[in-house]
């Protein structure tokens, strides 16, 4: 089975962007990246792909698992980034 790219083709002039000086690009419509906003940011473009992750069932203290979800979206990837944590800090050990 394939699969559609889910990618669109980007529809900026880059040409023209690359011969525009900083102060001639207008910035006026973008929200200011604070570094409360910057540290949450996630870059993947030109990293290695994430690994393979598996589906399981996990049995977890309700509270802990409630939050978890109150932290909003992405609660999964960040439970998966302390099981790593964790474990890179067993392995030091």
């Amino acid at each position: 089975m394939s699969q559609k790219s889910t990618s669109k083709k980007s529809q900026t002039d880059w040409q023209k962007l690359d011969s525009m000086s900083d102060d001639e690009i207008d910035f006026s419509d973008v929200d200011e990246i604070t570094p409360e906003l910057f540290a949450q940011a996630i870059v993947r473009h030109g990293l290695k792909p994430s690994p393979k992750k598996e589906q399981i069932t996990l049995r977890v203290d309700s509270d802990v698992l409630l939050w978890f979800r109150s932290q909003g979206k992405g609660y999964q990837t960040k439970i998966n980034d302390l099981l790593r944590a964790y474990m890179k800090a067993s392995k030091q050990g």
